[in-house]
């Protein structure tokens, strides 16, 4: 995810991204969720201990599959009939499922076949079987609901409303408010995701298309995952759109979502991605998916988004002419990264977010620095000066502050971007151009389609660099002060401003 500042960008000016009204989302109360006897308690939300999101996924079971159908009614102000379906593995004995589910009504649950009891609990929707389940054994839960567009005062929906239809934005804890879910990167599974929708729409998802089924004043859309995906990365685009398609390096199909009204002005834009994707690819190898594109929308949205195969854009960072040609092919570069970072390899924690934005940010501006003569030492050397202040407001690279209370957008602050970017510059300093280059195609090809984590990272890079790198590393990602930068002995980090104190009463 990256926030779009709206003011001029000037080179070596760190950017932030967003606070986040950006795209997240969602939740039901127990009476509109639930129609199980009210003599049984329901269990706390259970979560797997997240540090930034403590709340979000469930264990007890891996998802292998999902299997999402959503029909539009022809306005985005109106909830979607939905039906979501999970199989899953289980792992442990489960008389009850948890799954992660809080901006919809639940109409009925069923787990194997048969009907099962449910009740909402927090953002859970605890559901159980008829039977317990016992560990190993091979779960199916099919979920009737609806998928709620419109945020609330409590919680915003995962539903971006754009002018003539709806986008996705689940990132970072938003997914369950669009469907019931293991929501948590560290679970991925495949999806197939079927839309139907009034004609005159066009509806694409994640993936590569299945099949188009017209019937009378309808028609419906299927998608289907080749790779396994987190739920945070789910998009579904549902507009007045046109589908343009192009050939990638290597024959990869490129298809790019836009406002039809809209394709002639885009094309200009729309037309760089392949060699976009070249370039990334002559830096960290092959492309990891089976499809690429961008989603360009009508909304104001202060971000853009790595959704999975299809990463979603403001209509706006393309046409506002105050944006510089080479800062808007940067951005389409930090999305397209991420594709490798955070998108294939998935953070197995939150807290691990700097492995995701720290890369996108580092190819956006090495794309800047040989595409566009805007040295990425410029860049580092200010977000060096700046490093302590982020340490302070927002924690250090790899040990984030949580959210801001309302505001759980608020992790996105600006030390998992350029301060994050800022720890591979040093990593870079301190082992050299060869070691670096390959440690990020290493990095990218063992953990493909899977998650990893910080000490992952760690220790590929020790063994890569033939030494032991964990000091190194602790200080620049756990410090709570910057550790001087290899290389450079005369860069400085300002000092952080004192808070005021607070006057006496």
């Amino acid at each position: 995810m990256l926030r779009i500042p709206r003011t001029t960008p000037r080179t070596g000016t760190p950017r932030q991204k967003a606070p986040r009204r950006l795209r997240t989302a969602f939740l039901a109360s127990a009476a509109s969720v639930c129609l199980i006897a009210a003599s049984a308690p329901a269990p706390p939300p259970l979560g797997i201990g997240d540090r930034l999101f403590p709340h979000l996924g469930n264990p007890g079971y891996d998802v292998t599959s999902y299997d999402l159908s959503f029909i539009y009614p022809g306005s985005n102000s109106k909830p979607l009939p939905a039906v979501t379906t999970i199989v899953a593995r289980t792992t442990d004995w489960l008389e009850q499922v948890n799954l992660d589910y809080s901006h919809g009504t639940v109409r009925s649950v069923e787990v194997n076949g048969e009907p099962a009891e449910f009740r909402s609990s927090g953002e859970d929707l605890v559901v159980t079987p008829a039977e317990p389940l016992l560990p190993g054994v091979r779960m199916r839960i099919t979920v009737h609901h609806d998928s709620n567009p419109v945020s609330t005062k409590d919680q915003d929906s995962g539903w971006v409303r754009t002018e003539d239809g709806l986008a996705m934005a689940n990132q970072a804890d938003a997914g369950h408010r669009v469907f019931p879910s293991n929501d948590h990167p560290s679970d991925k599974a495949l999806f197939t995701i079927r839309v139907t929708a009034p004609n005159g729409y066009t509806a694409v998802a994640n993936g590569l298309p299945l099949g188009v089924n017209r019937r009378d004043a309808a028609t419906t859309w299927t998608y289907r995952t080749e790779h396994p995906m987190a739920t945070e990365l789910a998009q579904v685009s549902i507009g007045r759109s046109s589908v343009l398609h192009r050939s990638g390096p290597d024959g990869l199909p490129v298809r790019d979502v836009v406002p039809t009204k809209d394709r002639e002005a885009l094309e200009p834009w729309l037309k760089k991605t392949p060699d976009q994707i070249d370039w990334m690819q002559e830096k960290v190898g092959d492309y990891p998916f089976e499809t690429y594109g961008l989603l360009i929308a009508e909304a104001r949205t202060g971000f853009e988004l790595e959704t999975q195969t299809l990463s979603l854009f403001e209509k706006e960072l393309f046409t506002r002419p105050e944006y510089p040609k080479w800062y808007v092919e940067a951005i389409m570069v930090h999305e397209l990264a991420h594709q490798w970072f955070g998108d294939s390899v998935s953070p197995r924690t939150w807290s691990d977010l700097w492995l995701n934005e720290g890369h996108a940010t580092w190819y956006e501006a090495l794309y800047a620095e040989e595409k566009a003569d805007k040295p990425m030492e410029a860049r580092m050397r200010a977000a060096y000066r700046a490093s302590d202040t982020w340490r302070a407001t927002g924690g250090p690279p790899a040990a984030p502050k949580g959210a801001a209370p309302g505001e759980k957008l608020s992790i996105f602050r600006p030390n998992v971007y350029d301060g994050s970017a800022l720890v591979l510059y040093a990593l870079r300093e301190e082992i050299g151009r060869r070691s670096f280059e390959q440690l990020e195609r290493t990095w990218v090809s063992i953990h493909h389609d899977g998650v990893a984590d910080t000490a992952d990272f760690t220790r590929l890079a020790s063994g890569i660099a033939a030494r032991d790198l964990s000091g190194f590393f602790e200080a620049w990602l756990y410090g709570e002060k910057t550790p001087p930068m290899p290389g450079h002995p005369d860069w400085r980090s300002e000092k952080p401003a004192e808070k005021p104190a607070k006057p006496k009463r």
